[in-house]
Parts: C-alpha cells; structure tokens; sequence
C-alpha cells in the first residue's frame, strides 16, 4: 500500500486504505468506551462521523488513533486477521495521498 519505486499510489491502494480506515472507525465505534475516547481526542461530534467518514484527512486520523493505542490496534488487527503493519501501511498510503493533492 505504499509507494513503490517513486511511484504514485495506484488508485485500488488508496481505496482498500480508506476502507481499512472505515473499517478501524467501525470497530472503534463499536465500543462505547473507545468511541467517547476518539470523539474526546478528535473533537468531533457524533453527530459529524458520518459526513467525516469520508475525508481522507479524517480517515487518517482515525488510523492514527489506532497506531497511538497498541492493545485497540492489536485488537483491530486479530478481528480483521490482518498483520498490525497493515494499519500503518495504509495510513503512509492515505498520508501520500494527501500530499499528492497538496502539491502544486
């Protein structure tokens, strides 16, 4: 999911990225505990998530808070049977992906 030989990423990257995010956002959702936590932490309000879901600016974020809390990420990564690193690999892809569109 990351860049390869200076190459952009291809588009089906970026998209299995932000559904990996929307997937972290799901789970973290479904504890109340750690949603009041990533709300708290964000700053946005429930009511905003939806809307937000689709921000890639937002979706990094969500993958941030994920990487910031080890025991939540190893969670995500057992439920999803997906190695940890994935979590980091598709937030550098979703980071790229704001950088392309920042540049001039």
């Amino acid at each position: 999911m990351t860049k390869r030989g200076g190459r952009a990423n291809r588009p089906e990257e970026r998209v299995a990225a932000e559904a990996l995010a929307v997937a972290a956002l799901t789970f973290i959702a479904a504890e109340p505990e750690w949603l009041g936590r990533f709300l708290a932490m964000s700053g946005i309000g429930p009511d905003s998530i939806r809307a937000a879901a689709h921000e890639p600016q937002f979706l990094l974020g969500v993958l941030d808070y994920l990487v910031a809390d080890e025991p939540l990420l190893i969670a995500f990564a057992a439920e999803n049977a997906i190695p940890p690193g994935a979590v980091m690999e598709a937030r550098d892809t979703i980071a790229a992906r704001r950088r392309e569109r920042e540049t001039p």
